[in-house]
């Protein structure tokens, strides 16, 4: 135990015995640190570089099924008082709610490699050489990428301490880094955008060259690009859209949106919801995984929740209030955004499990289809119904070769009748932060366009 550790968990301790003696019948205490580094570079040049440190100290109370809660980023004995006495007082103005409860200690936790001392030990200076390498391997890979918009380093690092009354003490010590690049390639009066991204928890696994790489070639593939006619054909999908398809169910997936009436999925536990080869995973222990950690923020160990499995529903993500609520175990998905806030339900490393077929195989085998590179207005589906009409991009498929840029056309469906649709999963599983998917291959859509 360090001597960080140490004191944090003094504090803790300290709210606890605060919270007791004010008369509450439960108490929490969330400490977190927060540090981060963002470096943009552009034109070879540091455009902006900002460290912030955020931390302090989140108080909940319980009292006669009465739930108070308060916040402070000064942690001084005279203001910590002050906070569990706002907590106390903001209890009496709540509902009585038997389902609020504080976990005890889970039996075990996982252990995780979450902590890479390379990132802090690292010079600003070389981290500064790094974001400017990615700008210009973009630049060496086609002389059409004119306008690079950011190119971007950011490190986190992060200090977390819950202790409570029913005798949780708990700390972790995480970091993460990741580069970003947007970029515009131009050719006579056509433009086109092009990005990348590249998150993880070890900074020796950052690749600038590759990252540059890949936004140059996501923007000089789709110069040129031309409308189609309206049909119905194949759609694959890119890994990015698939994720932000996946982001488009996943509130559906937590027990507060079902308990609420917001979910897609009510009623259909235990039904096919999407085809056979479809397996969605949420895993806070998942190695390397960017939203892993030993436990969630209430202190419940995390663990690795199969939400579909061949095709079927079999649960939801619950926080310890939820899973009370259904008589069921917490999923240890009481996620939090900060000291400032309670735990709510939310996904870790949330994921469609990746197949079997390296993508370049799944498109030779297409005789005609559109492999969706970008869309447009996902923030426009409807979550409840899964329902959605969006503008996409992407690149035409004919007998099992990529031919030329498509742009100017809509796709218009059901998130369910999608991935019920689901021919092929290739084997490229990609995480864009604690979210990921790798190509699929829907069977035939409708793509509206000239």
């Amino acid at each position: 135990m360090n001597h960080k550790e140490n004191e944090m968990k003094a504090i803790g301790r300290a709210v606890i015995e605060h919270a007791d003696g004010m008369g509450a019948d439960m108490a929490e205490a969330y400490i977190s640190n927060n540090r981060e580094l963002n470096i943009e570079v552009r034109d070879n040049k540091v455009e902006t570089m900002k460290l912030a440190d955020e931390g302090g100290l989140g108080i909940r109370v319980m009292k006669g099924n009465r739930t108070g809660f308060a916040y402070t980023s000064d942690l001084s004995e005279k203001k910590i008082a002050k906070a569990v006495e706002a907590a106390l007082v903001n209890a009496k103005s709540t509902s009585q709610d038997p389902f609020r409860i504080l976990p005890g200690a889970s039996t075990a936790y996982p252990s995780l490699d979450l902590f890479d001392p390379r990132i802090g030990d690292t010079s600003v200076e070389e981290k500064i050489i790094l974001a400017k390498n990615i700008e210009q391997s973009a630049r060496d890979y086609d002389s059409r990428v004119k306008i690079v918009e950011t190119s971007s380093y950011l490190e986190a690092e992060v200090e977390t301490v819950i202790v409570n009354s029913n005798g949780l003490e708990l700390f972790h010590h995480g970091t993460y880094c990741g580069i970003y690049i947007a970029l515009v390639a131009v050719q006579d009066d056509d433009s086109q955008t092009g990005f990348a991204i590249n998150y993880g928890l070890k900074y020796s696994e950052l690749n600038p060259y590759q990252t540059g790489q890949e936004a140059a070639e996501r923007a000089v593939r789709m110069l040129g690009a031309r409308t189609i006619s309206s049909q119905k054909i194949a759609v694959l999908l890119e890994p990015y859209v698939a994720t932000g398809f996946l982001e488009l169910i996943a509130p559906s997936l937590t027990a507060e949106a079902v308990q609420k009436g917001r979910s897609l999925f009510i009623g259909k536990t235990g039904q096919d919801i999407a085809a056979k080869k479809i397996n969605i995973i949420d895993d806070g222990k998942l190695p390397g995984g960017i939203a892993s950690s030993p436990f969630d923020g209430e202190g419940v160990a995390t663990g690795r929740t199969e939400l579909v499995t061949d095709g079927v529903l079999k649960g939801f993500l619950y926080n310890s209030y939820t899973g009370l609520k259904d008589g069921v175990k917490s999923t240890g998905n009481g996620v939090r955004s900060s000291f400032k806030s309670t735990p709510e339900v939310g996904i870790t490393n949330l994921f469609i499990e990746k197949g079997e077929r390296d993508p370049k195989q799944i498109i030779a085998g297409i005789k005609k289809g559109l492999y969706i590179t970008e869309v447009l207005g996902m923030h426009t589906a409807n979550p409840i119904s899964g329902d959605f009409s969006l503008g996409v991009s992407g690149l035409m498929i004919e007998n099992g070769e990529i031919t030329y840029p498509v742009r100017g056309v809509a796709l218009a469906g059901n998130i369910i009748d999608m991935m019920k649709n689901v021919k092929d999963i290739g084997n490229d599983l990609t995480f864009f932060g604690g979210m990921g998917a790798p190509t699929i291959l829907i069977d035939e859509m409708m793509i509206s366009g000239n």
